[in-house]
């Protein structure tokens, strides 16, 4: 089983205390790919990167992780994006991003797109989310879509977390229509429902995805914070309750988890219910630890 993931990858600098930062790297479908990898799903990264030297420390961890590297372009003199995270005392985060130049922003230039779309067509399961789609600008944005319609052709399977930023828009109807696009050429979609009120301004999740997807063609997996967790497929509905955590410590990567453990479970024929309880579980286990990928002797004991 192939799997990839397109997005982006970043200069992480996270507040130890008022003083001092600790410098990683982060990023939604990067922390996918990490748990997909750790769950016995080897996954391709497309992305792109600059030649500098965060950039090869970049490609450093995710070679250790066992994540698949062949996909990263490399551009001369540019540098990859930044972004700080601020944690408040619940767990919960606030991020700033400097991403305007980064490489992975210009994959879907008209240069780029037909070494790009190459890698997407290489794979059978291609993972990508709302902060994906936010990358690419317009122009970018129709070269993805004619990519993924050419991928799905082919028998490519297609999931989308939709992990959505306002900020990383510059217009909310330029979201809304870019999310539209892809209701004919998903497979599976894990929906927040904080992301769909935001990103459709309606306060039903369940008839707001009912209004953008297929349910008799499309996968859905409605994910409501700490609430149940609901999942459409196959004609069959079904809910999952979220494990309890009282001892939270940063809620980063909660949901990247979550898509890996489901994803995961779903592609080596778990019923969705157990991929779900998978979700919760890992998930849970996340959030327990500082940052998005905790130590390999903290992930959960999955059978693989």
């Amino acid at each position: 089983m192939r799997v990839a993931v397109l997005g982006e990858c970043m200069v992480e600098i996270r507040h130890v205390d008022a003083d001092n930062a600790r410098f990683s790297f982060g990023g939604d479908v990067l922390n996918t790919a990490i748990y997909l990898t750790r769950l016995g799903l080897p996954t391709r990264f497309v992305t792109a990167l600059g030649d500098d030297r965060y950039s090869d420390r970049m490609i450093e961890r995710w070679t250790a992780e066992g994540v698949l590297t062949d996909a990263v372009r490399i551009m001369p003199r540019r540098l990859p994006g930044m972004y700080v995270i601020e944690t408040s005392p619940n767990g919960e985060r606030r991020f700033l991003y400097w991403r305007t130049d980064s490489p992975a922003r210009d994959i879907f230039t008209a240069a780029q797109a037909e070494e790009t779309t190459r890698w997407l067509l290489d794979t059978d399961v291609l993972f990508l989310s709302g902060i994906t789609l936010s990358l690419y600008g317009e122009a970018g944005l129709w070269r993805l879509f004619a990519a993924l319609k050419q991928a799905r052709r082919i028998g490519v399977r297609i999931v989308l977390d939709t992990n959505f930023r306002p900020r990383n828009w510059p217009d909310l109807s330029i979201a809304r229509a870019a999310f539209s696009e892809l209701a004919d050429v998903v497979d599976i979609v894990l929906a927040g429902d904080e992301d769909l009120g935001l990103l459709f301004g309606t306060a039903d999740a369940e008839a707001t995805l009912r209004d953008w997807l297929d349910f008799d063609r499309t996968e859905v997996v409605l994910k409501c914070g700490k609430g149940d967790c609901r999942i459409w497929a196959q004609g069959a509905q079904y809910r999952v309750a979220a494990e309890r955590v009282d001892d939270v410590v940063d809620t980063t990567a909660a949901g990247d988890s979550f898509a890996a453990a489901y994803l995961a479970s779903r592609l080596r024929g778990g019923a969705p219910d157990a991929a779900a309880r998978d979700g919760h579980r890992l998930a849970a286990t996340v959030i327990r630890h500082p940052g998005a990928i905790i130590p390999r002797s903290a992930m959960p004991d999955f059978a693989v």
